[in-house]
């Protein structure tokens, strides 16, 4: 696609409207500094692209494994320097996790859904990544592991920050994040962390991703984008600030052609979805 090659991302067009990134880093999709700026970069500019996108799903090229985390030796280089006094390699530390947990979020800037469809090893950054998407389904062949304090530190890249949001069961959450016990993809859907449990591996996961993908791409992308800024707001804002927020944003969203076509389409029992303008149509 016109503007998004990448070196450590595939990406395609499986079906209208859809696209689906594969992470695509050899061995095991282990995040170094340069491919979390791609991955970052290419959320960043499906936010902007001039293309009709209105669902993406993420998930990995290699058949055994989503992510095995931060790459060790990018990890290994936080506060090397000895000869710095602590004060100043604190600054340089924390502008290190800051980069880092911006990347992360990247899928939830994205005004566009991002379902991430997960399978095989998916380790410490690779659960910071998935818990900034939308949706998370995940193969019965996946195996979790918040992986952090087995390495001597807090999990900081979003995990923990999300973890409390995303999910219903704090137990189980707080028991994996202490222990960076190994779980299975029942595990997750238990905890939250997951919405669905599809059986096999990557092809299986990723045909069901691509699913749901299709189907909300057949929405209103106006309907649904303002449902996904909504959403973000509602969580980190009460009630009443919300409901404020959401008549300022339905005050603009009411007045597009959407709102007709899909009246008029339920009302004479239309079996086929009407066809929505794109978000950006160009001029």
């Amino acid at each position: 696609m016109a503007g998004l090659e990448n070196k450590y991302i595939k990406i395609s067009s499986p079906a209208p409207h859809v696209l689906l990134l594969e992470l695509n880093r050899q061995p095991v999709n282990a995040f170094s500094t340069e491919f979390l700026k791609e991955y970052e970069c290419t959320f960043d500019a499906l936010s902007r692209h001039p293309d009709d996108i209105r669902a993406v799903v993420l998930s990995s090229a290699f058949p055994n494994v989503f992510s095995a985390g931060i790459d060790f030796q990018g990890l290994m280089n936080l506060g090397a320097d000895d000869t710095m006094d602590p004060a100043r390699r604190a600054f340089l530390i924390s502008d290190d996790i800051l980069f880092i947990q911006h990347a992360v979020a990247a899928p939830e800037r994205c005004p566009i859904p991002v379902i991430a469809a997960v399978h095989g090893i998916v380790i410490g950054l690779g659960i910071d990544i998935i818990s900034a998407c939308d949706v998370r389904y995940a193969a019965s062949d996946a195996k979790f592991s918040i992986k952090e304090v087995d390495m001597g530190l807090a999990a900081d890249a979003g995990t923990l920050a999300y973890l409390q949001k995303i999910t219903g069961n704090h137990s189980l959450a707080r028991e994996l994040a202490y222990t960076a016990r190994t779980f299975s993809s029942d595990e997750a859907e238990k905890l939250g962390l997951v919405s669905r449990v599809v059986q096999g591996g990557r092809d299986a996961v990723v045909a069901a991703a691509l699913q749901l993908a299709k189907d909300i791409a057949s929405k209103s992308p106006v309907a649904v984008t303002g449902t996904k800024r909504l959403l973000l707001h509602a969580r980190d804002h009460s009630v009443a600030e919300n409901l404020q927020y959401t008549a300022t944003w339905n005050s603009a969203a009411l007045q597009a052609t959407d709102l007709q076509q899909s009246v008029k389409a339920g009302m004479a029992k239309s079996k086929e979805s009407p066809k929505f303008l794109s978000l950006r149509p160009k001029l």
